[in-house]
C-alpha cells in the first residue's frame, strides 16, 4: 500500500462529521495493517474530544464497503445489548463516526478508503501480556463477545477474508504446494510435510461436523490477540474488543484455539531453540476459566468440549500455512531471515505434539469449568 499523503489527511479530515477546531494530530498505536492516527478536537468552554482516524489497508481488505457493513451491524447490535445490561456503550464496544454524506466510510481523491470511530478514553492496549491476569482479562473479554452476539444471525455477515479459517481447503492449498514444489525445498522438509499429511483429521474435523449440523456457526472475531482489547487503566477489566476488520461467520473455537495457539504458549512464534516451546497448562486453565465465564452459557455442550480441539486446530492450521508459504517462496508472511517461515512452522509444530501429550489435561480443564 502506497505512502498516505499530507493531503490525503487534510481531505479525509475535512470530509468526516466533526465538530470543533482541530488542535493536535497525531501517528496512533502499533499496528501494521492500517495507517492510525489520533486527532483531538477543542470544542469551546466544553474542553476536547478525541477522536481514532484511520485509512484502510485496500490490499489485504479489498471490499472495504462489505467490511464496514460488518463493523456498522454487529457495533449497533453490541450498543444495544450494552445499553440492555446497564453498560456504558461509548466505552464497551467502537463506535463509528458518520462522514458528512451519512455513511461509516469516506472515499478520497486517489480512492482510497477511510473511516473514524469514537477514542475510548482511559483505557490501553497491549501489545505483551504483561502479568497473566491481562490474558484472563482477554479471555473474559473475547468470551462476552461471544456471549452478546450469540443471538446474531451470523451468516447475514460478509466474509472479509474467503476461507480464512477453512482449514480443509488449507490443506488442499497445502498439497498442491507440495505437488508443485516451485522453489525445490520440499526434499528438505520432508518431515514437516509428513506432519501435515498425518494429521488430515485435524484438518477436516470442524468441517465435517459443521457440515452435519453439530456445531452452530458463529459471529467471531478472528484475531483474538491481547491487543485487540481495551483494559481499563482504573480497574484492569477488559472492557472493549476492538479491531472488528476480521469479524465474519466462523467458530467460537477458531476465537478460543488462536488466543491459546500464541497466548499460552511459552516462547515466541519463531523460535528456533524448539526446547522451549510448549502449551502452558496454567495460562491454558486461566483463559478456559476467563472465556467460558464471560461466554456466561452461551455455548452449546459440544462447542465447550471441542475447545481444545480449537487449540489444537488453529495451531495446526497456522504452521501448515507458514510451511505453505515456505514452500511457494515466502510470498505471505514477511520473513526477516533465510528460513524465518520454516522455523515459525517449526515452533507450531512443537505446540501441537505438546497438546497432544497433554491431551487429558487440557480436556479434564474444560470440564472443570463447563
Amino acid at each position: 500500500m502506497r505512502r498516505v499523503s499530507e493531503l490525503q489527511i487534510r481531505e479525509a479530515i475535512a470530509n468526516f462529521n466533526y465538530i470543533g477546531r482541530l488542535k493536535d494530530r497525531r501517528p496512533y498505536g502499533s499496528g501494521h495493517i492500517n495507517d492510525t492516527f489520533l486527532l483531538t478536537f477543542e470544542i469551546g468552554d466544553m474542553g476536547v474530544i478525541k477522536v481514532i482516524l484511520q485509512r484502510m489497508n485496500g490490499e489485504i481488505f479489498n471490499n472495504p464497503i462489505d467490511l464496514m457493513e460488518n463493523v456498522v451491524g454487529v457495533t449497533a447490535y453490541l450498543r444495544e445489548k450494552i445499553i440492555e445490561n446497564g453498560g456504558d456503550p461509548d466505552r464497551e464496544t467502537l463506535n463509528t463516526i458518520p462522514n458528512k454524506d451519512g455513511r461509516s466510510y469516506y472515499v478520497d481523491s486517489k480512492g482510497d478508503y477511510w473511516r473514524s470511530y469514537k477514542f475510548i478514553t482511559d483505557a490501553t492496549s497491549y501489545d505483551q501480556v504483561e502479568k497473566p491476569e491481562d490474558f484472563y482479562e482477554s479471555a473474559v473479554a473475547f468470551g462476552n463477545f461471544q456471549r452478546l452476539l450469540a443471538d446474531y444471525p451470523a451468516e447475514t455477515l460478509h466474509e472479509t477474508i474467503k476461507g480464512f479459517h477453512d482449514t480443509r481447503a488449507r490443506f488442499q492449498v497445502f498439497k498442491e504446494a507440495v505437488a508443485k514444489d516451485v522453489c525445490g525445498r520440499a526434499a528438505s522438509v520432508q518431515k514437516e510435510i509428513d506432519f501435515v499429511l498425518a494429521r488430515e483429521d485435524v484438518a477436516n474435523v470442524f468441517g465435517e461436523l459443521l457440515d452435519r449440523g453439530e456445531i452452530p456457526l458463529r459471529v467471531t472475531h478472528n484475531d483474538t490477540k491481547l491487543n485487540n482489547i481495551m483494559i481499563d487503566n482504573f480497574t484492569g477489566k477488559g472492557i472493549c474488543v476492538i479491531d472488528l476488520d476480521t469479524v465474519m461467520p466462523g467458530l467460537a473455537m477458531h476465537d478460543f484455539g488462536d488466543s491459546i495457539r500464541f497466548g499460552a504458549s511459552t516462547a515466541a512464534e519463531d523460535e528456533k531453540d524448539l526446547s522451549k516451546v510448549s502449551c502452558s497448562m496454567e495460562l491454558f486453565e486461566l483463559y478456559v476459566k476467563g472465556f467460558l465465564e464471560g461466554c456466561g452459557g452461551k455455548l452449546t455442550k459440544k462447542e465447550v468440549e471441542l475447545l481444545p480441539m480449537g487449540a489444537k486446530v488453529m495451531t495446526y492450521e497456522c504452521g501448515m500455512r507458514f510451511l505453505t508459504d515456505y514452500l511457494e517462496g515466502d510470498h505471505y508472511f514477511k520473513v526477516h531471515r533465510e528460513g524465518h517461515n520454516l522455523d515459525r512452522c517449526r515452533t507450531q509444530f512443537k505446540l501441537v505434539e505438546d497438546m497432544e501429550s497433554k491431551w487429558d489435561t487440557m480436556q479434564a480443564i474444560v470440564r472443570k469449568y463447563e
